[in-house]
């Protein structure tokens, strides 16, 4: 589409004023004032014929086959302007359908090659994100026309969990405990399954001594232990309403599904077995728990397929299926979320009733509106109102996490960015003192 632009539309309405002085100052000579908007249209013909022609401009874009939610990454474009020496600028804009930030306007020059540009695309949901169309804007040399045209490419790319950040945390914490010797320690005096016999060292435990064995040797002997493996832990987690609220830029449950992609990884590289339930008014999906690092990726493919709902949470029927499909004792990982103490009473009853069987620990994000709220200064009425209700509502939540723990639930309230680590340190605890 070709279209004058505002600059040629401004000097053509110059002559209605310039008309009316000539026409005020020498009445005769009326027929002067048709020259102006003459030669308006004349240099707009001009800028027409000097301007890059569409066909003559050439783009490929290169567009990822996959995005990872919460991370940014972008469409790879090439302009190339055939047979045009002056330097071109041009406006780009991409058509998206799906949940992502709103495309911004990019600028480019095309001067003595092509131009390689990159369009942002920063996805906010897992699901699909379609790349309908891009845009492209340019002017002639005298800026008097103006180009525009929309070139379809109709792209669809996967937005999946963010597995190369998980890749690079659990890397990275295997070579930290591999450098300082920690993960040979956790897996060797920790645990509660008989290892050998070793030669007692001054810091040991003195509950590890065999007195017996010294006796007999006449020399301090202590016992060592190894972590079981072979544990089921199941990551339970609930896709209601109240997990599509957007923290730090994604929603509730995909940083959920991100920790606990890490702790899937890391629970299946030392020996034990991992799967999965998704549930919000009704019981949505299962994985049941299966071992070795290939098991990964059908844990990968589960929480993939977990879809968003706008339904709210019923936790006892959730629970009570979960609970039912668990034939022997497990650790189970929850992930949710609640609001006051009246609409956690359910999920205290059904949470109760798994604790009896299981080993849970209960996970949920702290809202970080809710602190800035009760920690902001009080400059007016409004806002001591708001840091009231807030205070309530962070009080309420309390309530509700300490009566949890209270029933023998392991509890954690974190920060976004402090999930997969909070989470992480308590399992190594769990293992480390053979609560399983």
């Amino acid at each position: 589409m070709t279209r004058p632009t505002r600059k040629a539309a401004c000097l053509f309405a110059l002559s209605v004023p310039l008309a009316l002085l000539i026409v005020t100052v020498r009445p005769g000579g009326w027929y002067g004032a048709l020259y102006y908007p003459a030669f308006v249209l004349a240099f707009i013909g001009a800028d027409f014929v000097m301007a890059l022609s569409g066909r003559r401009l050439l783009s490929e874009a290169a567009v990822p086959p996959r995005l990872y939610v919460g991370l940014k990454d972008e469409v790879r474009l090439t302009l190339t302007a055939e047979a045009y020496d002056r330097p071109l600028p041009v406006e780009t804009l991409l058509e998206l359908k799906g949940d992502a930030e709103e495309p911004r306007p990019s600028f480019g020059y095309i001067s003595e090659g092509p131009l390689e540009m990159g369009l942002p695309l920063a996805p906010l949901r897992r699901g699909r994100l379609t790349v309908l169309a891009l845009w492209l804007r340019w002017r002639g040399p005298l800026g008097l026309v103006e180009y525009r045209q929309r070139r379809p490419l109709d792209k669809t790319i996967e937005v999946v969990p963010d597995l190369k950040g998980i890749h690079e945390a659990a890397l990275q914490f295997f070579a930290r405990d591999a450098a300082f010797g920690i993960k040979t320690q956790r897996l060797k005096g920790e645990g509660t399954e008989f290892d050998n016999i070793t030669d007692y060292a001054p810091g040991m435990d003195n509950r590890l001594i065999d007195w017996k064995r010294s006796a007999r040797h006449r020399k301090l002997l202590a016992k060592e232990f190894r972590q079981e493996r072979n544990h089921q832990v199941v990551l339970g987690f609930d896709t209601g309403h109240l997990m599509l609220e957007p923290i730090d830029g994604m929603p509730r449950l995909d940083h959920a599904i991100r920790a606990g992609l890490i702790l899937s990884w890391i629970s299946l590289h030392n020996g034990d077995l991992v799967g999965g339930a998704g549930f919000d008014a009704g019981f949505r999906s299962y994985l049941k728990p299966g071992r070795g690092m290939p098991w990964f990726t059908q844990f990968q493919r589960f929480t993939s397929g977990l879809d968003y709902q706008t339904e709210e949470t019923n936790f006892t029927l959730g629970l009570a299926e979960l609970n039912s499909r668990l034939k022997r004792r497990a650790l189970v990982v929850l992930f949710t979320e609640f609001i006051d103490t009246i609409s956690a009473e359910l999920l205290l009853e059904s949470l109760q009733l798994m604790a009896r069987r299981h080993l849970v620990i209960f996970v949920t994000l702290s809202d970080p509106f809710l602190t800035r709220t009760r920690n902001a200064p009080p400059e007016d009425f409004t806002a001591v109102a708001e840091a009231v209700i807030a205070d309530t509502f962070l009080r309420d939540r309390a309530i509700v996490l300490e009566r949890a723990a209270r029933l023998g639930i392991h509890c954690l309230d974190v920060p976004a960015r402090e999930m997969s680590a909070s989470l992480l340190n308590r399992y190594l605890m769990i293992k480390q003192r053979g609560l399983l």
